[in-house]
């Protein structure tokens, strides 16, 4: 359900130098595509001179595409902004992971026997997808990603190389929110980033790892603008630290009700190009 603001930010256009999307539901819906209305939007921004970048839970080599679409010249933001990298020189800026001692708590704590046959675990590292098994779940999750999952029994035996994110996956949304809700009364947020992407995901990233420190690097130190400057546009609760951080920060329609509260305003869901009608209303309408 959608929740509109009672809010209206007055920006002018011409602070906005930088504009920043997430993927899936909110530039991307259920095509698993970038709809033209929306990709006519960002191109008429980057036409006005506005620098457009994708910051993403994906794996880097996922997200490829999506940026690529959008004819973006800034680096792209993966796993939350742990691993952001420029696709045109190959030039990798930040790559931080998971502790491995912790990687290996988080997998002990997994494969208790009350949770072990509810979870799908996934350890991304050097942006390749490990898992136990294929499961149904991994399947469908591959099959969107583009990716192709490489299954090793044993996960452990890959933790010899500290992941990038941790994952898990289940169809049943209040497993994953008990497992988000037990595993922040275990670790501080000195010791792990851990948030929801989608309903059904638990992830787990280094604990300086957020989207709003990602978007505040490409500002302040690529770009050497202000957060003023920037706007963003997400739809769940890994995208709340960059639409705080952001001078104009969009949720979706589509959005949880709590990445809803944070946002200045909330535009149409993703079926409706909600992102094309939040870029229409302040950055293209009457300019």
């Amino acid at each position: 359900m959608q929740i509109f603001v009672d809010k209206d930010p007055e920006i002018k256009p011409r602070e906005i130098k930088l504009l920043v999307l997430d993927i899936d539901g909110t530039i991307a819906g259920s095509s698993n595509t970038i709809n033209s209305r929306v990709l006519q939007a960002v191109k008429a921004v980057q036409n006005r001179g506005v620098q457009v970048a994708i910051a993403t839970g994906r794996m880097y080599r996922s997200a490829l595409r999506f940026h690529q679409d959008i004819g973006s010249a800034l680096p792209l933001l993966a796993y939350q902004g742990a691993w952001i990298q420029d696709p045109s020189s190959g030039e990798l800026h930040r790559h931080w992971c998971v502790d491995p001692n912790t990687a290996h708590q988080l997998l002990d704590y997994f494969e208790q026997p009350q949770l072990q046959n509810l979870l799908s675990v996934h350890f991304y590292i050097n942006d390749r997808l490990y898992v136990r098994e294929i499961t149904p779940e991994t399947e469908i999750y591959a099959l969107r990603s583009g990716i192709e999952p490489i299954a090793v029994g044993d996960l452990r035996r890959v933790l010899g190389e500290a992941p990038t994110k941790v994952l898990a996956l289940s169809d049943d949304t209040e497993v994953i929110d008990r497992l988000l809700g037990n595993l922040r009364q275990r670790y501080t947020p000195a010791e792990l980033y851990l948030t929801k992407s989608v309903a059904t995901f638990f992830e787990a990233t280094n604990p300086l790892v957020n989207k709003g420190t990602g978007v505040r690097y490409l500002a302040e130190e690529l770009l050497k603008i202000d957060a003023a400057n920037v706007m963003t546009i997400g739809d769940n609760f890994n995208d709340v630290e960059m639409l705080e951080y952001a001078g104009l920060g969009i949720a979706m329609g589509n959005a949880p009700a709590g990445v809803q509260a944070v946002a200045q305003w909330v535009a149409p869901g993703v079926e409706q190009d909600g992102a094309a009608v939040a870029i229409e209303k302040y950055l293209l309408e009457n300019n």
